[in-house]
């Protein structure tokens, strides 16, 4: 993996990854998804991302914003090909004092190729901390009869209310609502 910086805020990363799995020992009542895949199978995909950052802080920023876009195609060997693409974006705003407001949105899609199949492990779940609070982490999932497999697409919006709490010491305090 490797990448290379425009300017002060602007990076473009590229990678490679090559990826055998075997998939063994599974339950009974594993979804179907799942036990189709049984076996070994071979991953080779290229990755890209186009990140722009214009955050004060890396840790508790009060202002600025991150954008991200990635693609990644996988298919160039082995029986796993896909497409994937996703997008994020995230707004700092100051607000009454030290207090501030998070505004972020992502979202992504997935699709298989022809030239090979779409394992559930790059399905798209939701829930967990940094996705929608309040849901174990891929606890947001489809339903296809009785099967629970990821999503081939999904859209995640959060919103929080930053409130420093001990601010020397890093402390913050968060009001959020995640959809």
């Amino acid at each position: 993996k490797f990448g290379y910086s425009f300017c002060r805020d602007t990076r473009a990363y590229v990678s490679y990854t090559y990826d055998i799995s075997d998939i063994y020992n599974i339950e009974d009542d594993a979804s179907s998804s799942v036990e189709d895949m049984e076996g070994k199978h071979t991953t080779s995909s290229v990755k890209t991302s186009l990140v722009y950052d214009s955050r004060d802080s890396f840790f508790n920023p009060t202002e600025g914003s991150e954008h991200r876009i990635t693609f990644q195609y996988a298919g160039i060997g082995g029986d796993i090909a896909f497409t994937k693409s996703v997008g994020e974006t995230g707004w700092y705003i100051p607000f009454l004092g030290d207090t501030v407001l998070f505004f972020h949105a992502k979202a992504g899609y997935v699709w298989e190729s022809s030239k090979g199949k779409l394992p559930d492990y790059e399905l798209f779940y939701l829930g967990g901390m940094n996705s929608v609070r309040g849901f174990d982490w891929q606890g947001i999932h489809c339903n296809e009869g009785d099967d629970e497999m990821g999503g081939h697409k999904f859209v995640q919006g959060n919103v929080e209310l930053l409130i420093p709490l001990a601010k020397k010491a890093g402390l913050m305090g968060v009001l959020f609502f995640d959809t």
